[in-house]
């Protein structure tokens, strides 16, 4: 079997590509990523010299190149995105670019190859927002009410996959995740911009008022739910992937770590909230659960502390990711909140 992963130099591509490898003796990898800001090969140097991996470098707008990548792959894995809401919103164009427009062209190229699954990897965002004290959580069917440009991104992606599934009979599976965090995860999210910023003896940067909740996956549990879909998953079909953990603030996260790192709170800097800030998500995962039978297997706070471990383990990774261009951006959003 011959996966064709869009986007494997990044933070969940790159652990689903270790992952695949280390679980299955029997596949082929080749790995079609842009390097853009948040792609790093260093993520992926531990398999350099297996067989039964390629990496292309490459643009999934440009029809071509894809198609050629492509050729012989059995298996679409999409995860290829502009991914942080906060550059989303201040650059929307490329997050349409990217996760509309290249989506739409790896669709194309599937079609016309006749690949045996596009499974397109998508997030919890596009449900919108659930207020603070609901009780609410999401399932598969629940309405789209995308509240940012990149969440409104995804769901247009979304959308495509469905109606190439619906008007042209492509197989699809799609996955809608919670927050993923565990090692290599680029340090422009919470939890390991709060980790690496302490590391440098700096503050972590909190939006007013820190009382935002997500449900927290482990990249790991995701990959594991991601192998679950395309070995069982029935085609056509949407699992959604969260935790379920116990419900956790923006700003207890950022305790948990600083208590981790044997901080004080002081260390914590409240900013100015970012436009359209939704402050609450939570997703029902109990199809994938019942159907597939996955459950998550790693416990949020135990493996938090190891997620910060590996951090203090790989300084040379994290200051490297965090030169250039990054600082520029850090600087950018936050010095003026």
């Amino acid at each position: 079997m011959k996966l064709f992963v869009t986007g494997g130099a990044g933070f969940i591509g790159s652990n689903f590509i270790r992952y695949m490898l280390n679980e299955h003796s029997d596949i082929e990898i080749v790995n079609f990523d842009a390097l853009t800001y948040a792609g790093n090969l260093e993520n992926l140097k531990e398999i350099d010299g297996d067989g039964r991996y390629r990496f292309v470098k490459g643009d999934i707008c440009e029809y071509e190149h894809v198609k050629s990548a492509m050729q012989g792959c059995d298996i679409v894995v999409h995860f290829a995105a502009e991914s942080h809401v906060d550059r989303s919103i201040t650059g929307p164009a490329v997050f349409v670019r990217t996760n509309v427009i290249g989506t739409q062209v790896l669709l194309n190229v599937a079609k016309e190859l006749k690949v045996q699954r596009f499974h397109h990897v998508s997030t919890d965002e596009v449900y919108g927002m659930i207020e603070l004290d609901s009780k609410e959580e999401w399932v598969e069917d629940s309405p789209y009410n995308p509240r940012s440009p990149y969440a409104a991104s995804k769901a247009a992606s979304d959308h495509l996959v469905r109606a190439y599934h619906i008007t042209y009979g492509l197989p699809i599976t799609i996955t809608n995740c919670s927050n993923n965090f565990g090692p290599y995860h680029f340090p422009e999210k919470l939890i390991p911009l709060a980790v690496t910023n302490i590391l440098e003896g700096k503050k972590i940067p909190i939006y007013k008022p820190g009382n935002q909740v997500r449900d927290w996956l482990y990249v790991t549990d995701h990959c594991r739910a991601i192998d679950l879909v395309l070995e069982k998953g029935k085609i056509g079909e949407t699992y959604l992937v969260g935790s379920q953990h116990r419900e956790y603030t923006n700003l207890e996260v950022a305790r948990m770590i600083l208590k981790i790192l044997g901080e004080s709170e002081d260390k914590i800097e409240m900013v100015g909230d970012r436009p359209g800030h939704d402050v609450k998500y939570a997703i029902n995962a109990s199809k994938i659960r019942r159907e597939l039978g996955w459950e998550p297997e790693h416990d949020f706070e135990d493996w938090l502390e190891k997620t910060v471990q590996w951090y203090r383990d790989n300084e040379d990774w994290w200051k490297r990711v965090k030169s250039g261009e990054y600082q520029d951006y850090y600087k950018k959003q936050y010095s003026n909140r």
